[in-house]
């Protein structure tokens, strides 16, 4: 299994932009190890390579022909090159992909001395997740009566996106068998973590009803669990359509949502990590500047002397 993904992995990168050739055997060998010991997405591992065939084409217009040649210097000069061009999130990310090649490089005796060390690090600028006041998440909800098979899918749709805080690829994964009598859906997340997340009542009930009287009237061809009038599954495409159509917003807005909402009601922000699936807690921390924003904006409004 661990050949096939490899495989694929390098299958999907094979069409990325070119690399010089004295990289090209090294750079693979590092993605395939990070492909496998990380269990890192084949998208994921293709953002890899073309920030570092970005880099390393860079070199090679430098005139560097082996990557024992690559100082510190030239990196400070690629560094500089991208802060004429790109967003400074941008740069943080292909600085971190070339910190990382590097370090491994090194760790692993090919390279006496990293290049990339003390260069410091780009922070990215940080963005708050947009969060759905919980008035308009009940008015979305709420106001979703129809009955025609579509309807009742993407009322489905939204209770469970909203009840679960899933991604828009692990909701698009899901299998009829595994909403049918469960109170935790079984999801499997980034680098294959599992992680069992509730499914509330209303979602429940929601559920129940496509698959009674909206799911059977589509045809399904496959055992997925959103389905399109077609009967063919409904991908991530798919869902974000329905998602907008019916909320005008994204579906990642119903994960922010659910994590910003349950830390409001005084969920424990480990608890809500575990929930999101997040591998780093200081990445759910990010929530609690929403919060923060929401109490004392309440504070503002109630208080006499605020």
């Amino acid at each position: 299994m661990t050949g096939q993904r490899d495989a694929a992995t390098m299958q999907h990168v094979a069409a990325l932009p070119e690399m010089p050739g004295w990289a090209v055997e090294t750079v693979d060998e590092y993605l395939l190890r990070l492909a496998s010991q990380r269990n890192l997405s084949p998208h994921t591992i293709a953002a890899y390579r073309r920030d570092l065939s970005q880099f390393m084409a860079f070199c090679d217009a430098a005139g560097v022909g082996s990557i024992s040649d690559i100082d510190r210097a030239l990196v400070r000069r690629f560094l500089a090159y991208l802060d004429a061009s790109y967003a400074r999130r941008s740069i943080a990310r292909k600085a971190s992909a070339v910190r990382a090649f590097f370090t491994d490089q090194t760790r692993r005796g090919v390279l006496e001395v990293n290049p990339s060390e003390r260069l410091g690090t780009l922070r990215r600028p940080r963005t708050l997740p947009h969060a759905l006041p919980i008035r308009t998440v009940r008015e979305i909800l709420d106001g979703m009566t129809d009955d025609d098979p579509v309807s009742l899918r993407d009322r489905a749709l939204l209770e469970v996106l909203y009840a679960t805080g899933l991604r828009v690829a692990e909701a698009a994964g899901l299998r009829v068998d595994d909403v049918v009598g469960v109170e935790f859906l079984k999801v499997v997340g980034k680098g294959s973590k599992e992680r069992a997340v509730p499914l509330g009542v209303p979602a429940r009930r929601a559920v129940q009803a496509y698959l009674e009287r909206g799911r059977p009237e589509m045809s399904p061809e496959t055992d997925a669990l959103w389905v399109g009038v077609r009967g063919g599954s409904l991908g991530v495409r798919g869902i974000r359509r329905a998602v907008r159509a019916r909320a005008g917003t994204f579906p990642h807005a119903f994960r922010h949502s659910f994590a910003t909402h349950l830390l409001e009601g005084g969920a424990d922000l480990r608890a809500v990590q575990e929930l999101l699936g997040h591998v780093e807690l200081g990445t759910t921390q990010t929530y609690t500047a929403i919060t923060r924003e929401h109490l004392k904006a309440t504070y503002e409004r109630s208080h006499p002397r605020a």
